[in-house]
């Protein structure tokens, strides 16, 4: 049996990616690390609760006496990071948090990795020969992008985060870059595309504008709602964390997308239309669309090319937006009791 860290797993995607993880590999214990911030949920990982395979311990990655308790405690082979303060809006209001979690953070795990893995720079010791450290990352770091529909965030793009959560993250990125360069550590990172499906938190856009619809409240969209994103399945990008974190090339990175661009007022008026049909109102849903003052900053396009994921890794996206956003859509539906 292999033991691996993983990180903020009572989230969204961690959540997600734990019960895939677990069955599919029988072969991993997996040791989650997790500070149940108020992103961060248990009921996500009730279905593994009683996995022999899986253990919780609740705590902060920033705390490196209790991080290097852990690696020593289990045997530590491999570290999945996907813990990070990820709310732009939050990051606006309240930026020294982000800095905190997601830098010193990231910082704290790579270099307690390298040290209980390595004797000294490019040297790792002969039981740690194969751990690895993946680092999740998102799109947001390369900046905002033209209109234009060639126009795609690639590996190769410059880095230009324009909030402080996205430089937070780029920041993050640099740090394990380094560790990589400096000491030969065996890395990667994968930057993914706006995230969607089940488990998401309520603050982000998808749940708010169900959860605003089902109640009858205004759906808040930002600015003019031509603001253009990226969407990925979750599990989606379970896969492709899956793939990265064991075939990836070592020091590389792999940008994981949807290939689905749609601006956020066409994203409220799909899901409008569908609850039309799921749960009819004498009005429909879309009647409750408000348009409030644009997030300060906001970048105006994402679109993430991932021609290497798929070309290198023989990865490629199972749900389109379309087939995605109906079992989004359900699977709130159920937890809100609609169905």
């Amino acid at each position: 049996m292999k033991n691996i860290l993983l990180t903020g797993t009572a989230g969204f995607i961690g959540s997600n990616f734990v019960s895939y993880f677990l069955d599919k590999y029988p072969e991993y214990n997996l040791i989650n690390l997790d500070l149940l911030t108020y992103a961060g949920d248990l009921e996500n990982l009730k279905e593994c609760e009683t996995n022999p395979r899986y253990k919780f311990i609740k705590g902060d990655i920033c705390n490196r006496e209790l991080v290097e308790f852990i690696f020593s405690e289990y045997d530590i082979k491999g570290v999945i990071h996907f813990a990070a303060e990820s709310h732009v809006d939050n990051s606006i209001k309240n930026p020294g948090v982000f800095v905190q979690t997601n830098v010193t953070g990231t910082y704290t795990l790579v270099d307690v990795s390298k040290n209980y893995w390595m004797e000294k720079p490019f040297l790792y010791k002969e039981k740690y020969q194969n751990a690895r450290f993946h680092h999740i990352s998102t799109d947001e770091v390369y900046g905002t992008l033209s209109l234009n529909p060639e126009d795609m965030f690639t590996e190769s793009t410059p880095y230009a985060p324009n909030s402080p959560y996205s430089a937070t993250k780029a920041s993050s990125d640099m740090i394990v870059k380094a560790y990589t360069e400096t000491y030969g550590m065996n890395t990667v990172i994968t930057n993914c595309s706006n995230n969607y499906g089940p488990k998401q938190h309520d603050e982000k856009l998808i749940p708010t504008i169900i959860r605003n619809a089902l109640k009858g409240n205004s759906i808040p969209i930002y600015g003019d709602g031509k603001n253009i994103r990226d969407w990925l399945y979750v599990l989606d990008h379970c896969k492709g964390i899956d793939l990265v974190y064991h075939i990836g090339k070592k020091g590389e990175t792999y940008n994981i997308g949807g290939g689905n661009e749609r601006t956020n007022l066409q994203i409220v008026n799909i899901i409008c239309s569908i609850l039309d049909k799921e749960v009819p109102k004498k009005e429909s849903y879309s009647e409750l669309i408000t348009f409030v003052e644009d997030r300060a900053g906001h970048d105006r396009r994402y679109a993430i090319d991932a021609t290497k994921l798929e070309n290198e890794l023989s990865w490629k996206a199972d749900e389109n937006f379309d087939s995605g956003i109906v079992k989004t859509i359900n699977w709130y539906l159920n937890k809100y009791g609609v169905k």
